[in-house]
This record gives structure tokens, sequence and C-alpha cells, in this order.
């Protein structure tokens, strides 16, 4: 298993990034494609958590591990911040003009087109969000 913990802030997210990308590389063969969903979405899922979960509070930390078997990748980030449980979203309307378009909302859709499987806990140890993405192509 794979763990770094960083602060809860935006400059922590290219950290995130280049350690997802090292872990991957450590396990070899893993596509580029599946790395980049793995980026996305927890780049998605931290700044939600930085701009959301923190949202009023001093910023804690945010936990990123991350788990490799033959066939998948599973993805565990944790906070102590306010609960919320990231549900399905709707596809964003890609037609409507800009100024039509709500702000926000794609993070959670993106989370959910890449990854194979999510869910999420929260109880008095934090806010749990495991994604699973399948890699292997066999």
């Amino acid at each position: 298993m794979y763990q770094i913990t960083r602060s809860a802030a935006l400059r922590s997210l290219p950290e995130f990034r280049k350690y997802i990308n090292l872990a991957c590389s450590q396990r070899g063969c893993i596509a580029k494609q599946v790395i980049g969903d793995l980026q996305l979405a927890v780049d998605e899922a931290c700044t939600n958590i930085i701009t959301h979960g923190y949202n009023g509070m001093n910023p804690g930390s945010i936990i990123l591990s991350l788990e490799f078997t033959d066939d998948w990748i599973e993805v565990t980030i944790t906070d102590f911040g306010l609960a919320f449980e990231p549900s399905p979203a709707p596809a964003p309307n890609l037609e409507a003009g800009l100024e039509d378009r709500p702000t926000g909302g794609f993070g959670i859709f993106f989370i959910y087109q890449t990854m194979d499987q999510i869910d999420y806990t929260s109880n008095l140890y934090g806010n749990r969000l495991t994604f699973i993405k399948k890699w292997n192509p066999h």
C-alpha cells in the first residue's frame, strides 16, 4: 500500500498527482489513460474536500492511499472535515451557453465517469471516499 498525507490546501493537489504517477510507475504496465483518470478523480475529490469539507474550519489534512491488485487499483481519500456523500451527478448540459451553466458540479460527474466503483463512509474516524479503477486489460 502507498500512502501520503498533505494539508487540505489547493497547493497539495500537484503533490497528489505526482504521487499517483510515482506509485503507478513503480507498479509498472499501467496505461497513461488509467493514471490520468486516477489523477483527475483524486484532483476533483480533493478540491471538493478543500473547498466544501473544510469550509469555515481550519484546514486539516487529506490522506491519500493507493492499493494495487493484479486487476484494479483502490484509491482511498480520508479527510476530517464536514461529511458530504458524493452521489452521482447528472450529466452537465454541454450544449448550454457558459452563462446558462451552473458553476461547479463537474467534479463528481467526472469521478463517476472515470471510476468503476465508488464508496463513501463517514464516522468518528473521518470521511472516507474510496474508488476502484480496473487497470488490467486482460
